[in-house]
């Protein structure tokens, strides 16, 4: 039989389907301005510029003359509680709210855990990396990325969703949240962002009724502390009790531990109220700047430090951007989302009015190809 023949009576060859796009859970807005050397306007990293005050700093230096003993989180254990209204029993000082997500992979025993989406991708990664299948529950455009529109499993007994949520920038109702919780279930909220909320509306942080409730807060966005990893978790004692048994002894340094007492002063509470106003204000103006491009979709209502946007040809546009000094966050590493988002940290009015001008060029001049990622 000739070749001919016996190729033709061979199945045709399909193509294969390249593999769907599974997000960089590792990428965090950090690498976007790595190596820049400072010659970069950093829209990528939602930590509040001209932080950390001098008085925080002061603070923290004077800790500097304890640093042969021990650290004793008992004084900054307490601070947290009177600041939420809790006992200490309640309280658990943490390296930053990431090591909380480790902590509560580890420690939780949850059978079938679901991350709402999108939103931070650590918890995600956490707990995949501690064994667990992970369950998405993913948030619709359509739905303006709420809560509303989206089905938590009955059966899921660790649900993990961010309030105001990272990168959505959406606030989550109170009521809304509170309805995921229930006996048997681990509700993890992280409101690593809430503190950037005038009048800190739909915090759960106070809230001892509802059952399995861990409410995680950070003091790196505000405070200007992201160097040196400083948060807290807001749980039932028995959680974390179970939580604190999994972490190294030691966890948090004696400087981390002096700004966590000194970000809980009644001083320092009301710098944040007005550093909040002042935010929302200057995220007003973005989004109005924002709007004069009749291409971009900004998402709101906004209620955190940043915005999310979509736009047509994102990574070239992004790649623009970083040729004219500006840093932005790339928004297809979350799940739920794809090539066509971009998050904008929020700064001030001048500096806005900078980016737009940059942004203005980049999309007048029509990139021709996109970047690779």
């Amino acid at each position: 039989m000739s070749a001919p023949a016996e190729s033709a009576r061979r199945p045709a060859v399909r193509p294969q389907s390249p593999p769907p796009h599974e997000p960089d859970l590792r990428h965090h807005g950090d690498a976007e301005v790595r190596g820049a050397d400072g010659g970069l306007t950093d829209l990528a990293v939602n930590v509040r510029t001209g932080t950390p005050p001098a008085w925080l700093k002061a603070r923290i230096a004077a800790s500097l003359d304890g640093l042969a003993a021990y650290p004793d989180g008992r004084a900054a254990r307490r601070a947290v509680a009177a600041r939420h209204g809790l006992p200490v029993e309640r309280v658990l000082l943490t390296s930053g709210a990431a090591e909380a997500f480790v902590l509560i992979a580890r420690a939780v025993a949850a059978r079938r855990p679901v991350v709402v989406h999108p939103q931070f991708t650590e918890p995600e990664a956490a707990l995949r990396d501690a064994g667990h299948t992970v369950e998405r529950v993913l948030l619709g455009e359509d739905d303006g990325f709420r809560l509303a529109g989206a089905t938590v499993p009955d059966e899921a007994d660790l649900v993990v969703v961010g309030n105001p949520t990272n990168p959505t920038s959406v606030l989550h109702p109170a009521d809304a949240l509170a309805r995921l919780a229930r006996p048997g279930r681990t509700l993890v909220v992280d409101e690593a962002f809430m503190d950037a909320v005038p009048g800190e509306r739909a915090s759960l942080a106070g809230r001892t009724d509802l059952p399995g409730l861990v409410v995680l807060r950070s003091l790196t966005k505000t405070w200007g502390l992201a160097g040196l990893r400083v948060g807290y978790v807001l749980a039932e004692p028995g959680t974390v009790a179970a939580l604190e048994r999994a972490q190294p002894l030691w966890p948090v340094s004696s400087p981390a531990l002096a700004a966590a007492e000194a970000c809980c002063e009644s001083a320092a509470l009301d710098e944040a109220a007005a550093a909040a106003v002042g935010i929302a204000a200057d995220r007003d103006h973005l989004r109005a700047r924002l709007g004069e491009f009749p291409g971009i979709r900004a998402v709101g209502p906004a209620e955190g430090p940043f915005v999310l946007i979509r736009l047509p040809r994102a990574a070239a546009v992004r790649a623009g951007l970083r040729e004219r000094g500006f840093a932005v966050r790339r928004g297809d590493t979350f799940p739920g989302l794809g090539p066509d988002w971009l998050r904008l940290a929020v700064r001030d009015r001048a500096t806005t009015d900078r980016f737009v001008t940059a942004l203005a060029e980049v999309l007048a001049t029509g990139p021709a190809a996109e970047p690779a990622n």
